[in-house]
């Protein structure tokens, strides 16, 4: 009997823990990346989003985000490294990476940047050796197509081994999430690309994806 008691006790707890949560929301939460890292993982420095304007030859002079980034293998032995990256803004639309990039983009930012070592996302890419001393930077592109847009959002692959497998509800298709940086950026008003300034950055978090 105080079995019994207990056990509704507990489920009566639950309700009124969920109430005002709507089911919807509980029944779709995403899984979330472990607390502590279970399998390797990068020691990665994401540095700003910002605007520029570049002139290439292919499609003359265009507004660009780009993102720089640093990263260091720590782990235990050397890995390859394969990074994919996605920007995404509040009206819904999804960029890869390059995509619409025209070839000599990255190189003229770099130019720009003064960095000899900055690298593009396709040059950076294959064995990354064990140390903090064989870090190398970064920087991925995306074509400015909408300037009238609040949120600006970047994931980032490739920085750590952790996944999980999980089944669509809507499709029962199987999927694997992996765990991915998510860097959200504000922009107040409309996008000014020609400042060169970095935007607001208000999420900077791992999340499975």
């Amino acid at each position: 009997m105080r079995t019994t008691v207990s056990r509704l006790i507990v489920l009566s707890m639950a309700l009124v823990a969920l109430a005002g949560v709507p089911f919807a929301t509980i029944a779709n939460a995403a899984p979330q990346p472990k607390p502590v890292p279970v399998r390797w993982e990068f020691r990665v420095e994401a540095g700003p989003l910002r605007t520029m304007v570049v002139e290439s030859e292919e499609a003359g002079p265009q507004a660009y985000f780009y993102f720089t980034f640093e990263v260091a293998n720590t782990t235990d032995q050397d890995r390859p490294f394969a990074p994919s990256f996605e920007l995404s803004t509040d009206l819904g639309v999804v960029y890869r990476s390059g995509e619409d990039v025209p070839s000599d983009v990255p190189a003229a930012i770099i130019g720009k940047l003064k960095d000899p070592l900055m690298e593009s996302e396709i040059d950076i890419q294959g064995m990354l050796p064990q140390g903090r001393e064989n870090s190398r930077r970064g920087i991925v592109v995306w074509p400015v197509k909408n300037q009238q847009v609040d949120e600006v959002t970047i994931y980032a692959a490739g920085f750590s081994g952790e996944t999980v497998a999980v089944t669509r509800p809507d499709t029962g298709e199987k999927v694997v999430l992996r765990k991915s940086m998510m860097l959200r950026h504000a922009v107040p008003g409309e996008l000014v690309v020609e400042n060169d300034e970095p935007l607001e950055r208000t999420i900077d978090q791992w999340v499975m994806r």
